[in-house]
């Protein structure tokens, strides 16, 4: 069982910066593959980010190359999304989501809202 808590969201303006936090409580986080999702309102939910349990091995969605960057501490069973550069249409609710292993993404957070004002 793995329970995610997300924190960080918040109003920004464009071009402004926030830092999202995902704490899990889980037994053996260093075991999942943690990633960062995102809906925006009438939108479907769609993949921002996710690292390995290193650390080294990360992926983003190319609308966040650049502006965004994904980290994991695994002693403090947390993970990290950097946003730079804000853009009105990152505006969304941000997920944290785990998977084990190679298998689909299956614990969710209940989730954090990003507003980026224009």
């Amino acid at each position: 069982q793995v329970q995610l808590a997300e924190s960080g969201g918040g109003l920004v303006q464009a071009g402004g910066s926030l830092r999202l936090s995902c704490a899990a409580t889980v037994r053996t986080f260093s075991y999942y593959r943690m990633g960062w999702f995102r809906q925006a309102p009438g939108k479907e939910r769609e993949f921002v980010s996710d690292i390995g349990w290193s650390g080294a091995d990360t992926a983003y969605a190319d609308f966040v190359m650049g502006r965004f960057t994904i980290s994991r501490d695994n002693a403090k069973k947390t993970i990290y999304l950097q946003m730079n550069s804000l853009k009105p249409e990152d505006t969304a609710i941000y997920f944290c989501a785990a998977r084990p292993g190679d298998g689909s993404y299956y614990y969710w957070g209940q989730g954090t809202q990003v507003t980026v004002s224009s």
